[in-house]
């Protein structure tokens, strides 16, 4: 049985008031989302390591589809490197942006909240515990 993490996060009704209430959140997701592998946690899908994945491009266009309004994925889009290498100004976010993560960082409320929908990051790089 092949699980899909972007159709369980979609059908999670708390998953979604959390993208659409905070867009640190739906950044921080999207960071989780980019350069890592995640399993269900079921027998067959973690003997398998059948893996689900997508790319930085597609991370951010679901959190742009799940938040609507004006946003697309260039929202998301290389948002942790952003941060980095720039000051952000003239941004009404900014505040919000000071919390962003970069892109594979995994929180510590992401992981939590992926375990609780049934999924894990596979081989962890960065993670806050």
């Amino acid at each position: 049985m092949n699980h899909s993490l972007e159709q369980d996060i979609k059908a999670s009704d708390w998953m979604v008031a959390k993208i659409k209430n905070s867009k640190v959140y739906a950044q921080n997701l999207y960071a989780a989302m980019c350069n890592n592998e995640f399993i269900h946690y079921d027998v067959l899908s973690i003997l398998k390591e059948d893996t689900w994945r997508c790319s930085w491009r597609y991370a951010g266009g679901i959190m742009a589809d799940i938040r609507g309004g004006d946003e697309d994925y260039m929202d998301y889009y290389c948002s942790g490197i952003r941060n980095e290498v720039q000051e952000i100004t003239n941004d009404p976010d900014e505040e919000d942006a000071k919390n962003y993560v970069s892109e594979s960082y995994v929180t510590a409320q992401i992981k939590s909240d992926l375990f609780v929908l049934g999924w894990f990051v596979k081989d962890i790089k960065d993670t806050e515990y």
